[in-house]
C-alpha cells in the first residue's frame, strides 16, 4: 500500500534497507532485540520539489532509487519498513 504514496512537493518517501545481521568478522550474529532501526533507506517515490515564498518550485537533489543515509529521528512513519521524511532530513546520499 505505502509504495503507491506520492509524496508531495519536498518530501520522500523512502523503504528502510536493513543492516547486516552478522559482525564485520563473521563469527557473531546480532540477535533483533539488540538492533536499532535502520537509518538508511531507498527512495521510492519523492514529491516534485521544495516550494518557494514566491511560488516557484525548486527540484529535489534526490531521485527515486538513491540509497540515503536520515537522522534517527527523522520523519513519519509509514507502515514497518517506510518513512516519509522531507528532503532537509536527509543527511546525505550513499554512492555505491
Amino acid at each position: 500500500m505505502f509504495q503507491k504514496i506520492k509524496p508531495l512537493y519536498d518530501k520522500v518517501l523512502i523503504q528502510r534497507v536493513e543492516d547486516e545481521t552478522k559482525t564485520a568478522g563473521g563469527l557473531l550474529y546480532i540477535p533483533d532485540v539488540a538492533k536499532e532501526r535502520a537509518q538508511t533507506g531507498k527512495v521510492i517515490a519523492a514529491g516534485a520539489g521544495r516550494l518557494t515564498p514566491d511560488g516557484k518550485v525548486l527540484p529535489l537533489q534526490v531521485k527515486v532509487g538513491d540509497t540515503v543515509y536520515f537522522g534517527k529521528y527523522a520523519g513519519t512513519q509509514a507502515g514497518d519498513d517506510f518513512l516519509i521524511i522531507k528532503e532537509d532530513e536527509i543527511l546525505g546520499i550513499i554512492e555505491l
